[in-house]
């Protein structure tokens, strides 16, 4: 009884807390409107949009190969269809397997040890979060956030910049201390190997094959290409606003896209600190308030959103689940086991 209040307490009730807040802000929803707006939408912009959502994540699989380059080049398309099949994995086990899922994909279809893939995706992870910084640093600059009660400006800014420091700090540490993690003396690396005993795993193979992921590429070429892929993902990422808004016949000005962007990824982080889902769609709900635009349209942009990616990234990535011979019970048995198959 404990186990089942641990694991499902929280979920279900940081569900309510979402619903809760959802019907809150559209409290006053005009559904007669909503269904007008949604019978008249542009199916073609729908269809551009369709097609950005997919494109962000072909570039996050082409920044990916740039960091895996010098491990093993691999090929994109393949990159990409791991990134997804992770998102697939995730959302029908929501134990945030997602990287678990992809890097146990790669490691096996390229025949390459999870650890050293799982280092790539976490140095990957921590470069979009470096560039997402300096997106809610430009938004705070220029001067156009919408304000409420507080300051939404310096707030921003502030999130920006320990948002900047934490994941550049934790870039430099994974780079600075990897050749110490890699001995057998330091204590760090002793706790580390003592806690891999708990799961039957070699502590040094484990740390060696981790320890072999701290990559950077060495062409300049290739560098620049990881925060070309990183920037470009994070463009195309705010421009999804702007489809599902022109399928409706709403135009924002440009700065308005990124701020959408940049409060809703910063909603969604704290949403997964205090355990309640939904965080994007409740931020960006919340935004769009502050940005003027009326209740019915703004849930129209929403489920445009929401629907597509849902559609496309956890669709595409089952399929890419499905071909690969991995069903969800063994996907989920893996992630749960990474501590020794890694």
């Amino acid at each position: 009884m404990k186990r089942i209040l641990s694991r499902w307490g929280l979920p279900v009730a940081g569900g309510v807390v979402a619903l809760a807040i959802v019907f809150w802000l559209y409290r006053d929803l005009d559904f007669g409107r909503f269904l007008a707006g949604l019978g008249s939408a542009n199916l073609g912009w729908i269809v551009v949009l369709a097609a950005t959502v997919l494109l962000e994540q072909v570039l996050n699989g082409w920044k990916w190969r740039q960091i895996l380059h010098d491990v093993k080049p691999v090929r994109t398309l393949r990159l990409t269809g791991a990134l997804l099949a992770g998102y697939g994995a995730n959302v029908l086990v929501p134990l945030g397997i997602s990287p678990l899922v992809r890097s146990w994909l790669i490691a096996r279809m390229e025949t390459l040890k999870m650890g050293t893939v799982l280092t790539t995706t976490i140095i990957a992870r921590f470069i979009d979060g470096v560039v997402f910084a300096l997106f809610a640093g430009v938004v705070a600059m220029a001067g156009e956030v919408p304000q409420i009660a507080g300051n939404l400006e310096l707030g921003l800014a502030v999130a920006g910049a320990l948002n900047f420091a934490l994941f550049s700090g934790l870039l430099w540490a994974m780079f600075r201390f990897r050749a110490l993690f890699a001995r057998e003396g330091p204590l760090i690396c002793r706790i580390f190997d003592w806690v891999a005993l708990w799961f039957r795993a070699n502590g040094t193979a484990l740390r060696g094959s981790l320890c072999s992921g701290v990559v950077w590429p060495r062409s300049r070429q290739h560098r620049l290409n990881v925060l070309l892929g990183a920037v470009a993902a994070k463009f195309v990422s705010a421009t999804h606003f702007l489809w599902a808004g022109l399928a409706i016949g709403v135009v924002l000005a440009p700065l308005d896209y990124l701020f959408l962007m940049v409060f809703g990824g910063f909603s969604l982080v704290l949403s997964r600190f205090v355990r309640v889902p939904g965080g994007f769609v409740i931020g960006t709900a919340l935004a769009f308030q502050l940005l003027g635009v009326p209740e019915e349209q703004a849930l129209l942009m929403i489920l445009f959103n929401w629907m597509v990616s849902i559609i496309l990234v956890v669709g595409i990535g089952l399929v890419v689940l499905w071909q690969s011979g991995i069903d969800i019970r063994q996907a989920r048995i893996e992630a749960e086991r990474a501590n020794v198959r890694v």
